[in-house]
């Protein structure tokens, strides 16, 4: 498990390119074969991917040790989206099917956690996001049909986007976890604009349905103190409270957003201008 520690803003200024990366980037989400876990300090968040191929893949035992419990989701809930081929995922020996674009939410105290690609070619990209929890909640599979989707954004400042929201109050409770996916429609570039702020929670980007030579160039930063990080295909930035959040793409593309906080109203947050950033 790859950790991560908190970092200050006025440390943040300090860092060049690489410093940047090296402390919010997540190069690698998804390994073949592999479940992969960044555990980050900010909100004590956990992130990471699972891509199952022939045989399935379980949550690693003796996780728990590592956050001074016995399993991992002893106090913690999980919240994911597939972006992959069908899969199966059992909870417990309960099995769900999870198909391209379906979410799933796991209540806190499942104990055995295994994933499975229905179709080996097309094997399954489960993305997830695990925030500590405070009591267990159900376990629920959640559709495109479930979530509460809307559309933003204008086609003249190129962020004509849907937004679809799986994991906020108005669809499901949860104790603190927050999760959507937003789509880009063709020629629109911005996920956000104008950026915005929001002290009252952090959140997690990750980037994907990028074309093989597309980028996006995510924007973080205090407001006055802007920085950027340039963003691959199915690579996660790790965004503070008192960052900016917002990127561009040289190509359409879509994200999934993760946020953790005491605050779940999606639509609190404190908007910049852009003439005002720098």
């Amino acid at each position: 498990m790859d950790i991560r520690q908190s970092i200050h803003s006025e440390h943040a200024r300090t860092l060049d390119t690489e410093g940047l990366r090296r402390e919010f980037l997540i190069r690698e989400v998804f390994r073949p074969g592999e479940m992969t876990m960044t555990y980050s300090q900010i909100d004590r968040i956990v992130v990471g991917g699972v891509m199952p191929l022939t045989a399935p893949v379980r949550l690693p035992g003796g996780i728990g040790k590592t956050f001074g419990v016995d399993y991992f989701l002893e106090r913690r809930e999980l919240g994911l989206v597939n972006i992959g081929g069908p899969a199966l995922v059992s909870i417990d020996g309960r099995n769900l099917a999870i198909d391209t674009h379906e979410a799933l939410y796991i209540g806190m105290g499942a104990r055995e956690l295994e994933f499975r690609s229905i179709e080996t070619d097309t094997p399954a990209r489960l993305y997830y996001n695990s925030a500590p929890a405070h009591r267990a909640l159900p376990t629920k599979k959640l559709t495109l049909a479930d979530a509460a989707s809307v559309k933003l954004g204008e086609a003249a400042s190129a962020n004509r986007r849907t937004i679809h929201k799986f994991l906020v109050p108005e669809v499901i409770e949860t104790c603190q976890l927050c999760m959507g996916m937003t789509r880009l429609e063709e020629g629109s570039l911005w996920n956000t604009m104008p950026s915005h702020t929001h002290d009252r929670r952090m959140e997690v980007y990750l980037y994907f349905d990028l074309a093989p030579d597309a980028v996006v160039f995510h924007m973080m930063g205090e407001p006055k103190e802007t920085r950027h990080i340039l963003v691959h295909n199915e690579q996660a930035v790790i965004s503070p409270s008192w960052s900016i959040h917002c990127g561009v793409g040289t190509r359409a593309y879509s994200f999934i957003w993760g946020m953790v906080g005491e605050n779940q109203t999606f639509d609190d947050m404190d908007q910049v201008k852009a003439i005002d950033l720098l």
